[in-house]
């Protein structure tokens, strides 16, 4: 009887481990292409904070709401509400990932078109998106 109950409570805590480990493997937020290539998966609404500095100091700093659209490795954010400078609905970002993380992002605002570097965090939960002179983007996964 003891030899029963010890096998059980091995089996059992082999499937626990078993388990947590699958849970942790696909932890990350990623899509696999119909080439067999995975990407980051940006799709979803994401809280933002949007930082103005350098010349543009004064644009200050305020929240955004972004909506992610993505087709493959490509995607679009949109703005979800008005801020300062833009009306809800037009678009804010436009990018593309790779298993790697952000490859190129272009910032959309109201002086015009920005190439940026972005950055994602290991979870997949934050995007930072710069573009070095005058705009600072902080993306977080609703």
């Amino acid at each position: 009887m003891l030899k029963k109950t010890f096998l059980v409570l091995i089996c059992f805590m082999s499937l626990i481990i078993f388990i947590s480990t699958l849970h942790g493997q696909g932890s990350k937020k990623a899509i696999t292409l119909p080439n067999g290539e995975v990407v980051w998966d940006l799709n979803g609404e994401w809280d933002t904070f949007v930082e103005n500095y350098g010349p543009f100091t004064s644009g200050s700093k305020y929240p955004q709401i972004n909506k992610i659209t993505q087709t493959g490795s490509s995607f679009v954010a949109i703005r979800m509400i008005d801020d300062p400078w833009n009306k809800k609905g037009s678009q804010s970002l436009q990018g593309e990932v790779d298993k790697n993380g952000i490859m190129k992002v272009t910032i959309f605002a109201a002086v015009g078109p920005e190439e940026s570097k972005g950055q994602i965090s290991n979870d997949g939960n934050k995007i930072v998106i710069d573009d070095g002179k005058t705009r600072r983007l902080t993306l977080t996964r609703k």
